[in-house]
């Protein structure tokens, strides 16, 4: 028997359960140690407050929570707890306290204490607000002497730290009502997580201007704390249908479905061929292949991606990463050579020179490397008939701090990576909130009419800008930045990318690829060193939930998209896709409680297929399992288990 947990994230670890206390109208969500959806009337104020310890890759800890207390009354509650962060380098332990009151105030206080030094790029309190009403409205900022400036979160995605030397922040929650946040400790800056696809804007102590990682001298304490304050009238308690379902209703058409396509490891390929079948059945219309010239890539991999591309009829697009010399133009030229003697045409080629592979402030000099011009030209020269283009390989947060020129380039790329700050499940899924601020962002600064791609994109890690390495993850669990993430096996990753794709083609990105056909980011299981619980276990070929997603939308790559209105957002997402006069319905539960969607009667015959955890068993043995399972529906409810995805399609 296979356990839910392994069902719905591939892991045996479990997100600890989210504990609501009140107070009055305040209203928070206690998050093992952290507090999540600080609220006044149900009015979200707060994104979280946590006080977190990150590594010198900028991994973060989960904290060992000992002596928890929580006290609640009618008009206050206090919890009170000792966190311990510690790995084979470092130890580090900190008493928490927070109190919450009828009056909306809130306060978080910490004192740490190393018990060994700690090397750490941040250790201390983050406060999160949240994107949903607040992106371009007006902030209070008061400065640690005191001054004070009226500006504005921002709207587009800042590259560089809107808020210096901040002490608090006051933002208008309603009419006449507004809440304060105070930090102490130090010096705290701001900057725009919408950068990272966190859908927050993330205030934190010690500014990035010092030199980290750091040291924190063992028995040296820390002492900090956060204070919420609310001034003018309180806003009437929020309406809502909060526990009861989402109305989900079509429109009409608002645009087309992106071209969805994989990405291809160099390392992938071999199994791809070997199982061209199922590769098939993921109907990719294109796939991003992996030439990566420091690892020697070269006439074998491009006869394998020739063969893949003959097999699918997708386009094959060459994503290069050279060694970043000042002559792009000899590292290109083998290349090219190779490519022709491969007899592989590709349809479109982006270059990016390995120094691009790795973070760098907005104001920080880049090391020497070729211009952008010089990089495209090189890759024109080389690649004449192919399609050039530009951006970055890594994520958009590097693609927004070093912006590339339009002019040369036929569209622009980047990736994303959801579990850069935070890996937890609530956190990983929040980030496609932030998805749509990229896109307008993007087009702001790259200009409307040029083309745009994104991906390959998926849960895990492709590479580690910040840091020395990715994450490793022998122990099969959530942790930030690796490569490996359990969930990719889960039923969590099949509604994950069915809210990123809706994003995006709202957003209307026109080539959108995620996942691979298998390794850690595959759709298709493979045996490797990395354990797979289940799967391991199965014989033949088995896929995984995801796999359903991607075949059943890049069958209707092109189609045209419709507008579809929730009456609430958070819990489902949805996507309408038309072709042919007929209309597929697809819906999410975001979330790991069941929740039930409501659409109305459907016009002429429908029939509906889900993906969850009931048919877990024959939908990862069953690569046609969307066709199989489907059967006729008449209602006009839907309910869907934790992280379930329905298809509905009628005419």
């Amino acid at each position: 028997m296979v356990s839910r947990a392994i069902i719905l994230c591939g892991t045996e670890q479990v997100d600890p359960p989210l504990r609501t206390l009140k107070a009055g109208p305040l209203s928070v969500e206690f998050d093992n140690g952290g507090l999540r959806y600080v609220r006044i009337a149900g009015i979200e104020v707060l994104r979280g407050i946590s006080f977190l310890v990150r590594n010198e890759n900028w991994g973060t800890f989960s904290p060992e929570i000992t002596g928890l207390e929580i006290e609640e009354g009618a008009d206050s509650f206090s919890v009170r707890y000792r966190g311990r962060c510690r790995d084979a380098q470092r130890d580090l332990v900190y008493d928490a306290t927070i109190t919450g009151g009828s009056d909306g105030s809130l306060a978080f206080d910490a004192v740490a204490e190393p018990l060994t030094d700690v090397l750490t790029n941040r250790t201390g309190f983050i406060v999160l607000h949240p994107v949903e009403g607040v992106a371009g409205s007006p902030v209070r900022i008061e400065h640690t002497d005191g001054s004070r400036r009226e500006a504005r979160f921002p709207e587009t995605i800042d590259p560089r730290c809107p808020f210096k030397d901040v002490r608090a922040m006051s933002h208008e929650i309603a009419p006449g009502c507004w809440a304060t946040c105070t930090m102490e400790g130090d010096a705290y800056e701001t900057e725009d997580q919408r950068n990272w696809s966190d859908a927050s804007y993330k205030t934190y102590i010690r500014p990035l201007t010092k030199p980290w990682p750091y040291t924190l001298p063992k028995g040296e304490k820390i002492v900090q704390s956060v204070r919420l304050s609310i001034s003018g009238p309180l806003p009437e308690a929020a309406g809502g249908d909060a526990g009861g379902a989402v109305s989900v209703s079509v429109g009409e058409k608002i645009g087309a479905m992106p071209r969805l396509g994989l990405g291809v490891q160099a390392a992938e390929a071999g199994f791809a061929l070997d199982n061209i079948e199922l590769v098939r059945r993921l109907a990719p219309r294109w796939l991003v292949c992996e030439v990566d010239l420091r690892k020697g890539h070269g006439r074998a991999e491009l006869d394998a991606y020739r063969k893949l591309g003959e097999a699918t009829g997708a386009e094959i697009v060459l994503e290069i990463i050279t060694l970043g010399s000042m002559d792009p133009d000899g590292e290109l030229a083998g290349l090219a050579r190779a490519t022709s003697e491969a007899g592989l045409s590709p349809a479109a080629v982006s270059v990016f020179p390995q120094q691009e592979l790795k973070s760098y402030q907005p104001d920080q000099p880049w090391p020497e490397m070729p211009s952008f011009e010089q990089t495209y030209a090189a890759a024109r020269k080389a690649f004449p008939r192919a399609r050039i283009g530009g951006g970055m390989a890594a994520y958009f947060t590097e693609l927004n701090r070093k912006r590339p020129p339009a002019g040369p380039l036929d569209y622009v790329s980047h990736t994303t990576c959801p579990n850069v700050h935070a890996a937890d499940d609530i956190s990983v899924m929040e980030t496609n909130e932030a998805i749509p601020y990229q896109i307008l962002s993007t087009r702001a600064f790259m200009g409307g009419g040029l083309e745009y791609r994104i991906g390959p994109s998926q849960l895990g890690c492709r590479e580690n800008p910040y840091g020395k390495a990715n994450t490793p993850n022998p122990d099969n669990v959530r942790v930030c930045l690796s490569d490996i993430d359990p969930r990719q096996r889960g039923l969590f990753n099949a509604a994950w990318m069915l809210g990123y794709i809706a994003a995006c083609a709202r957003g209307g990105v026109d080539w959108l690829a995620l996942g691979a056909p298998s390794g850690p980011f595959g759709h298709i299981h493979r045996r490797s060193d990395a354990s797979a619980p289940y799967f391991d276990e199965l014989s033949g070929r088995p896929v995984y939930p995801g796999f359903h997603v991607i075949a059943g939308l890049a069958a209707l790559s092109g189609a045209e998209l419709l507008d579809t209105t929730l009456s609430s957002k958070g819990s489902v997402e949805a996507l309408a896709v038309r072709r042919d006069g007929r209309t597929q319905l697809w819906i999410a539960n975001l979330t790991a409680a069941a929740v039930t969607a409501e659409f109305g009667p459907l016009p002429g015959s429908a029939k509906l297929a889900m993906v969850d955890a009931s048919g877990f068993e024959r939908l990862t043995t069953d690569p046609a399992w969307l066709d199989t399972a489907a059967a006729t529906f008449r209602g006009s409810t839907v309910t869907l288990d934790a992280y379930a995805v329905a298809r509905i399609s009628f005419s």
